[in-house]
């Protein structure tokens, strides 16, 4: 796990009708730096958005639906897990999660099963000035977005 990031399991209340699941409170330890604007994006499948970064604003992401598989990178020298990368499927048939991403960690994703609707949270109200990109194949990285899994 890259430090400082969060994955809060979610729970889910079915029923007949179908289900309730809340995603996150302002009391959660894992919102404190608080509101600043809340997005929708609809990616289709085989579509990589990476990789981005900020200086300033923490994001939240929550999939609705669809699955992700989620690429994070620690690019805070500072940090105890600096240069580490984590992967991770999030949306249909996953376990229901919220993610925190920190300032400082490179994040990306790659639609494996679509159309997926993702329902971010930002700290602060969008900033290009904040809003750093990374090369999807950056050699100091060295993910593959490309990768399947292997023939089993």
């Amino acid at each position: 796990m890259i430090d400082g990031v969060v994955i809060k399991e979610l729970t889910t209340y079915p029923d007949e009708r179908g289900f309730f699941r809340e995603v996150i409170r302002v009391t959660d330890p894992l919102f404190a730096e608080g509101f600043g604007q809340m997005s929708h994006s609809l990616v289709n499948p085989g579509v990589v958005k990476a990789w981005h970064i900020h200086k300033i604003q923490v994001d939240w992401w929550y999939i609705a639906s669809g699955v992700l598989k989620i690429a994070l990178h620690d690019c805070r020298p500072e940090s105890p897990t600096y240069r580490a990368t984590m992967e991770f499927l999030m949306g249909d048939h996953q376990p229901a999660r919220c993610l925190r991403i920190p300032h400082g960690v490179a994040h990306g994703y790659r639609c494996t099963v679509g159309p997926a609707h993702v329902i971010y949270i930002m700290s602060h109200v969008y900033d290009p000035a904040d809003e750093g990109r990374i090369a999807h194949d950056d050699p100091e990285i060295d993910y593959d977005w490309t990768r399947r899994p292997p023939i089993k």
